[in-house]
């Protein structure tokens, strides 16, 4: 069974959903980068280096699951950041005196976001409405210090990708205690109902991309056309396989 692959000096780690009660107990960097964003990496160092600080990057786009297969007949398995957010939700309701804060990207998601997490009956909630970042020149100090003095177990980065992995490697370089940074985007939002109703029937056959796309066409549309600069960059490079 492969392990972990390296693509464009990124580890992406192949993980079974079935162990995430391990993977859960690491504290780490952990990154899900779509497809259109991994097509990217080439115009976009400073997210490039994000990717690969990353303490485990998961393989969370399907589009890119299945060039892998196609085009180089290497098997790995879908881990989307709607799969991984799915899990942790149980685990929290398990879990209740575990403390979570959400890096917000408006008043409106960040109380749909609060409000949700209090639903699964988390006491310790946090939000942080977080500004408009510039990737190549990211500093916070205030939300430094909030996250010093709350001492979170959990960081969710509710922000758009390229800008979120770049925070967590920034938070990552200077917090002062471990924790764990989870840069799932906009995911959180397809279970308190602010994005595309998407469900497990959905994420497990790929269709996530299709749902976007037809209740944001705008949006959608012009980061897959963006997205499929993945299949040349697929075919044409050396991948490594770790078994």
């Amino acid at each position: 069974m492969i392990s972990k692959i390296i693509f464009k000096k990124i580890t992406f780690n192949n993980l079974d959903y079935k162990k995430f009660s391990k993977i859960i107990s690491k504290k780490g960097f952990f990154v899900f980068p779509a497809g259109p964003a991994i097509a990217t990496i080439q115009n976009s160092n400073i997210y490039h280096k994000a990717i690969q600080k990353a303490d485990l990057v998961f393989f969370d786009s399907g589009f890119f699951v299945l060039l892998l297969k196609i085009f180089k007949n290497i098997d790995v398995d879908k881990f989307s950041g709607f799969k991984f957010l799915n899990l942790f939700f149980t685990y929290l309701k398990k879990n209740k005196k575990t403390s979570v804060l959400c890096i917000d990207p408006n008043s409106k998601f960040s109380k749909s976001n609060k409000s949700y997490l209090k639903k699964l009956g988390i006491k310790k909630t946090y939000n942080f409405l977080a500004p408009k970042y510039d990737p190549n020149n990211l500093s916070d100090k205030k939300l430094l210090k909030l996250i010093n003095k709350i001492k979170p177990n959990f960081i969710l980065t509710n922000i758009g990708g390229g800008t979120q992995e770049v925070l967590g490697m920034y938070l990552k370089k200077n917090l002062k205690f471990r924790t764990t940074i989870l840069c799932t985007g906009g995911a959180i939002s397809f279970f308190t109902g602010d994005q595309a109703p998407i469900n497990t029937f959905v994420d497990k056959f790929y269709l996530g991309w299709l749902v976007r796309l037809i209740f944001n066409p705008i949006t959608f549309l012009k980061r897959y056309i963006i997205g499929l600069k993945l299949i040349p960059m697929v075919i044409f490079s050396k991948i490594k396989i770790i078994n």
